[in-house]
């Protein structure tokens, strides 16, 4: 329903924007739908959200009716009865109505869209990939790309299990270059003069929202040249197979 300004109700309050409005908002984020309220005088706003044929009541005035503490409302002067849902997840998307107490109520509905990031691990093609091989005491270079992010972020993280890169000086040789250019978010991991201790499990993350990840594998030329030999299936045969050749020698000592 839009405004009453012009008829018979001049005095009547009316929304600044009458238009059905969608906001988008990053999964995990906080996400805020404004309602602008003109003359709003003696009437009263609310929130109030349509989940099939149920009604519930978020906030009456200033006041939040909501149990779930992430929705609140942010009044902003002068005239912004604006809804905020923290750490938002999925099941906030949909739709909101922002309504004046008038008689009938005057309502603007409002959409929330929840958009997830993708994250991945790609190779030099743009592909994904979930193992690379790399020899000893070459530079590891891995590509991260984050994709289908409605807020700017720059807070993404490399990890080799659970141990930060970011930031570490321990090693030395770990750098992390991040293009923010495009609509897609590059993160580049680079590591110098890689050895055995480097290999494992490497995540590329944003916050708690998403991960990518890839194995990495560290070679010497004996085990590069098993790798190479043959293709297919025979590879990870070959791989296996000299991987296992230390166990297996330990094995016949103890015999």
């Amino acid at each position: 329903m839009g405004g009453y300004e012009g008829d018979q109700h001049d005095t009547w309050p009316y929304f600044q924007h009458q238009d059905n409005i969608t906001i988008t908002a990053q999964l995990g984020s906080t996400a805020e739908l404004d309602c602008r309220v003109n003359r709003l005088r003696d009437k009263t706003v609310s929130w109030v959200r349509r989940e099939g044929g149920e009604i519930k009541l978020l906030t009456w005035g200033l006041h939040t009716y909501s149990i779930d503490p992430r929705f609140s409302l942010n009044f902003e002067q002068p005239n912004n009865w604006k809804l905020q849902v923290k750490y938002t997840q999925r099941r906030d998307q949909g739709i909101y109505e922002c309504q004046i107490s008038t008689h009938p109520p005057q309502v603007l509905p409002v959409s929330l869209n929840i958009v997830a990031p993708v994250v991945e691990v790609v190779d030099e093609r743009g592909a994904v990939v979930m193992e690379k091989f790399y020899k000893t005491a070459s530079t590891i270079q891995l590509k991260c790309t984050i994709s289908q992010m409605p807020q700017a972020q720059t807070f993404i993280l490399w990890r080799h299990g659970d141990h930060m890169l970011n930031y570490d000086t321990s090693r030395g040789g770990i750098s992390v270059k991040t293009d923010m250019s495009s609509s897609v978010i590059v993160s580049t991991l680079f590591i110098a003069n890689a050895t055995p201790a480097d290999s494992g499990n490497y995540t590329c993350s944003l916050g708690d929202v998403a991960t990518g990840s890839v194995i990495v594998h560290i070679l010497n030329d004996e085990q590069r040249a098993a790798v190479q030999h043959g293709s297919g299936t025979s590879d990870l045969c070959c791989f296996s197979l000299v991987l296992m050749l230390p166990s297996l020698s330990a094995l016949i000592a103890l015999r």
